[in-house]
């Protein structure tokens, strides 16, 4: 333990000096140019003012959650399959909570963030693969952000702003909420606090006013079952998990806690901060489920079962001027965020439409600053290069704007919310490359000394990684017939097939060779591919851990 207790050392003087050194630099900054001190251990159990001093990260994880995609899914769950995947909801949530504790947790037992230890174990070929599979995560989370905003401006200004323009305006309130942290990080997260609890009111509201069947909810919730489901269902249900696992939220969530002064020389110390943010990331999670449980429990109650031509009925009776949005056939309806917003507002009243659209609006802001967070973690971690925060939501945010806006135009706004159905299909993908590098590190005693996982933990996190590889092959699988019959589509499918497969593969293997199974080894592998034992956590060579000192002295 006193190795470990030097290691960490180490890690944080490393950590000070460059906070110290991204406040004298003008071409960068990040979040930790300010650290939340926190009350040293004192003996006592639990102290609600300890909890408080590690209350922000957990939410600000919390948030991806909550985006358009997510709510996308809640809605699509409930119409579809009525309270029948209130299960997988919650059971995805807790899943989710066990793979942000083992994020959490490699943050604050070694001082650094995913990407960064990555950087350091993985050879330079898969480390810069995983960097490109995580900004491909992050861009879709993007567009996922600036559809949501798009339409929420859309039904906030009754159709008065186009679709296009709405989609613009994402470009001029994401820069004007990165201001935000310049008041202090206990400002930002605030902040978030304040966006998540327009969210609960918003959505809250809708779910009283909707009043679904409480027993059924319960039903839902508590009995795993999917009676007369078939295959869109069972997509959905899918769908759900990859909504709400996000990859890119694992690696924020490892940097995040490093914005509390955790004294990592003491054993108590680091294990204290591992309950505590354990907890607070439990209650954002809680308060994140009861969020996506009132949305699709609305959609469950009123829109399940029902044709165009009884949402058509219900807003010609309520004089809606969007009832042609709802055709007159005896067809089951399509929902999405748009015509969910329209539906309430039929339905329940004009306020109803309009305190969704609220909802949807914040939950679209929100995911801003954490995707830009998301982003420069990686970049920093994988690349080990430092942007300035603009020039990272500028690169982001163009590319995730440019096909947006493109369908805007040409399209509409029902091709525009059509996308997040693909887009979670984007970051399900996307789970391997997050959940196996997490294991493979917390399971390093090297690395994480007695904080390593446990047995159940090792095999609860195994098993999830599994499913979820296993759910990507079925998505994949139902998706290739949808697209275009030509050899040439169907070529691009085998190739990326082929990649996804192996680099699944090696990062298993490398993995198993961490949890002890060497014989591994054995199997030929490209020198550029090779495992490695060595993980120095010293950082500075000689000569800069002496300049190190002086400035920090």
């Amino acid at each position: 333990m006193e190795n470990l207790s030097n290691e960490m050392a180490e890690m944080t003087t490393k950590s000070v000096n460059t906070d110290r050194r991204n406040d004298n630099d003008t071409t960068a900054s990040t979040y930790f140019d300010e650290r939340v001190a926190v009350p040293q251990p004192d003996g006592t159990r639990f102290s609600f003012r300890k909890l408080w001093a590690f209350t922000g990260p957990g939410f600000l994880m919390s948030i991806a959650y909550l985006d358009p995609g997510n709510i996308e899914s809640d809605l699509g769950a409930g119409a579809s399959a009525q309270f029948k995947l209130l299960w997988v909801l919650m059971l995805s949530t807790v899943l989710g909570l066990l793979m942000q504790r083992l994020a959490a947790r490699l943050g604050v037992v070694t001082g650094l963030h995913l990407a960064e230890i990555a950087f350091k174990r993985y050879p330079k070929v898969p480390r810069v693969t995983l960097w490109v599979m995580v900004e491909i995560a992050i861009i879709g989370s993007d567009i996922q952000e600036v559809i949501g905003t798009a339409i929420a401006i859309s039904i906030l200004s009754n159709g008065k702003v186009p679709l296009y323009a709405g989609v613009l305006i994402t470009i001029v309130d994401t820069f004007t909420f990165l201001l935000l942290d310049r008041y202090g990080l206990r400002k930002l997260e605030a902040f978030f606090c304040f966006l998540i609890t327009i969210m609960s009111v918003s959505f809250g509201y809708e779910y009283v006013v909707a009043s679904p069947d409480q027993p059924s909810v319960l039903k839902g919730m508590f009995f795993p079952y999917c009676e007369n489901c078939g295959s869109d269902e069972l997509l959905q249900g899918i769908g759900i998990v990859g909504a709400i696992i996000m990859p890119h939220n694992i690696y924020l969530h490892s940097a995040l806690v490093k914005s509390r002064d955790v004294n990592r020389k003491q054993k108590e110390a680091v294990s204290e901060a591992n309950m505590y943010f354990f907890i607070e990331a439990a209650i954002a999670l809680f308060v994140s489920f009861l969020i996506n449980l009132f949305v699709t429990a609305v959609f469950a109650e009123g829109f399940y079962g029902r044709s165009s031509e009884d949402l058509y009925h219900i807003c010609t009776s309520a004089n809606s001027p969007h009832a042609d949005l709802f055709n007159d056939s005896n067809v089951v309806a399509d929902v999405d965020i748009y015509r969910g917003g329209i539906y309430l507002g039929c339905k329940y009243g004009i306020a109803a439409m309009y305190i969704w659209a609220i909802g949807i609006l914040a939950a679209g802001q929100s995911s801003t600053m954490t995707g830009t967070y998301s982003g420069q973690f990686a970049m920093e971690g994988f690349l080990n290069l430092t942007w300035k925060r603009w020039q990272r939501v500028l690169f982001t945010r163009s590319i995730a704007i440019l096909p947006t806006v493109f369908i805007a135009i040409y399209k509409g706004i029902q091709d525009l919310t059509g996308m997040n159905n693909l887009l979670n299909v984007l970051m399900s993908l996307q789970l391997p490359f997050a959940l196996i590098p997490i294991l493979t590190f917390t399971n390093s005693e090297k690395l994480m000394g007695e904080f390593k996982n446990g047995l159940v933990t090792k095999i609860l996190t195994s098993v999830l990684s599994v499913a979820v590889i296993v759910i990507n092959l079925y998505f994949v699988a139902v998706y290739i017939p949808d697209l275009p019959r030509h050899w040439a589509m169907y070529l691009l499918i085998a190739i990326i097939l082929l990649f996804y497969v192996l680099f699944t593969a090696y990062l298993t293997w490398y993995c198993l060779i961490g949890m002890g199974w060497t014989w591994l080894l054995k199997i030929p592998c490209p020198k550029f591919l090779e495992y490695t034992d060595e993980f120095s956590i010293e950082i500075l060579d000689e000569e800069e851990g002496d300049d190190t000192m002086n400035d920090i002295s």
